[in-house]
């Protein structure tokens, strides 16, 4: 009788996994996207933090953290209110190497030379970061673009933007004066209004005043509050005056109803959401929650607006990291994996469509760090004020909107090992359950179409424009008349119904103009004959013929 055999078949042809790799040093897109922008900038820090996020320690924390999910713990063993969430060490590890890198608040807080590109170079971290893992940026963005509002409160800006600065990271839930680094979160939207946050009933009673201006005391609900165990909020609530910004922490500072209490904010329930698995957002609710305003009663939505400038860039930034990794993930296998007697790679038909996805994330690129070069241009050039302005819409809307149909063309080149839950971080599964969250987040495409239109009502916007493409006019006849036909477009846009057009077109035009200052003519070429001259299909692969394939491809991920 024979033994059983140890094995019924030999492993062989399956792709050995995209880990130990330097993210920076191999994107070439990215590399060359913050040289045309900062061209003075050393890169040696993106370069460390590359290394860092490609190791396999990281993409480890990255599987942990998002296999093992937020608990919530609303009561302590004694049945006293807790309203605690407990994540898993990697999440810790995942964040404190976040903040650590500086990727919250402190491109705010630099002076000086370091102040003059502080927003594009966290911008390439951050899109960096994005590609091990993103579910903690979720805070550390909050903790971003709350800064110019919170501003508007003196004394409480004095108070706490050493701690927002701060980059050692502290997961305890004690008051601010005792913690290395704090973060914040926000809370908008409420079960009747969604992004009609003026629809908010939420109501804020006067309460007296203190050191940190007027207090208010909060009563009322939050369907969708992100990260709760921020060290503080701001929130939406209907003041006397109208619909108004208010600071609420945690953990209330001394001398208000006893230092270290914890603020009535009570979470109901974390929400079982598609995309990451590893952040925790919460359903809350205030009862007589102590918060005090930020700005003037009434300017809640401007300061909304304000802050929802700044994580739309993050948006734009997280869907730009995730297309590249989505990209390196299909490379990477394409590379190895042998279909029909040769690699995937040499195969025509994969060649095309790697090469489509290569562009399609090189202009994404390419677009989110201009955007961010804008913020560190505004307030000393009119043009990069105007920009920013119009910029932050467009690229939110349209980065966003391909992301989910990126990611879902990138799996298909790894066919079912890529519909799996498995690999380590950076999954393609894991990618594709995340990617249509920027999408929505902070105001999806009808939110943005309209951003869009209000920002094109001020007389300079087209010349603005015209100025920002003038560049590349000559360099493709497919461009030229786009550009040629957008500010006409924009003088006699009447209708909202035709917003979204104007947005994708406007993207479209603004990054071919940007690969060509950037990247190789190759590239320039390909994406005006396909994205912009029509020579291309309804999907990814649809290139036409003399398209510089094997540049592309050697471009996107150099071997």
């Amino acid at each position: 009788m024979n033994p059983c055999p140890a094995s019924t078949h030999r492993v062989f042809n399956q792709s050995a996994p995209w880990v130990d790799v330097n993210l920076f040093t191999t994107n070439l897109p990215l590399q060359d996207a913050v040289r045309l922008h900062c061209a003075d900038l050393p890169l040696t820090w993106l370069s460390a933090l590359g290394a860092e996020m490609g190791s396999a320690q990281m993409q480890e924390h990255a599987r942990l953290a998002n296999t093992h999910k937020p608990q919530l713990h609303t009561h302590d063993r004694c049945g006293q209110r807790s309203d605690m969430v407990e994540f898993h060490p990697s999440y810790h590890a995942l964040i404190g190497a976040a903040l650590r890198h500086g990727l919250h608040a402190t491109a705010w807080t630099r002076t000086g030379a370091a102040a003059t590109h502080a927003h594009t170079e966290r911008a390439a971290g951050f899109m960096l970061f994005t590609e091990t893992e993103p579910s903690v940026l979720c805070p550390v963005s909050m903790s971003y673009a709350v800064i110019p509002a919170l501003r508007g409160n003196a004394a409480l800006w004095a108070d706490w933007h050493t701690g927002l600065a701060g980059t050692r990271y502290d997961p305890r839930l004690v008051p601010y004066t005792q913690k290395s680094a704090l973060t914040m979160g926000m809370g908008m939207t409420e079960k009747q209004g969604g992004s009609d946050v003026r629809a908010n009933t939420t109501q804020a009673l006067a309460d007296g005043a203190d050191a940190w201006g007027p207090r208010y005391r909060l009563t009322g609900h939050k369907w969708f509050f992100s990260a709760p165990m921020c060290d503080a909020f701001l929130v939406l609530a209907q003041a006397p005056g109208g619909l108004s910004c208010f600071f609420l922490p945690r953990v209330l500072p001394a001398g208000e109803d006893g230092a270290g209490r914890i603020n009535t904010l009570r979470i109901q329930r974390l929400k079982d959401k598609l995309g990451n698995h590893a952040n925790a957002s919460a359903e809350v609710e205030f009862i007589d929650a102590v918060a005090w305003r930020v700005g003037e009663e009434g300017r809640g939505v401007a300061q909304i607006l304000e802050m929802g400038i700044m994580t739309r860039l993050d948006c734009a930034l997280g869907t730009s990291g995730l297309m590249r990794q989505a990209l390196a993930l299909a490379l990477n296998h394409a590379r190895q994996r042998m279909a029909f007697g040769k690699k995937l790679i040499d195969q025509p038909l994969m060649r095309n469509v790697l090469a489509d996805l290569a562009l399609e994330s090189e202009a994404a690129t390419a677009l989110s760090i201009r955007l961010a070069s804008a913020f560190d241009r505004q307030e000393r050039d009119p043009h990069e004020a105007i920009m920013a302005r119009l910029l932050t819409p467009v690229a939110k809307f349209w980065v966003c909107k391909r992301g989910s149909v990126f990611a879902q063309e990138a799996m298909e080149c790894l066919g079912g090992n890529g519909y799996v839950e498995e690999g380590g971080a950076g999954t393609m599964a894991r990618i594709y359950r995340e990617m249509p969250l920027n999408s929505i987040w902070e105001g999806a495409g009808n939110i943005m179409a309209l951003d869009l239109l209000r920002a094109l009502r001020r007389a300079d916007s087209a010349a603005a424009l015209a100025d920002e493409l003038a560049p590349a006019r000559g360099a493709h006849p497919a461009l030229d008349r786009m550009a040629s036909a957008l500010p006409l477009r924009i003088e006699a846009m009447g209708s909202e119904a035709q917003a979204r057009r104007l947005a994708q077109d406007m993207a479209l035009a603004v990054q071919a103009a940007l690969l060509y200052r950037s990247a190789p003519a190759s590239v320039f070429g390909a994406f005006c004959a396909s994205r912009l001259g029509g020579d291309w299909g309804y999907g990814f692969g649809t290139l036409g013929a003399g398209i510089d394939f094997e540049g592309l491809l050697a471009r996107a991920l150099p071997v």
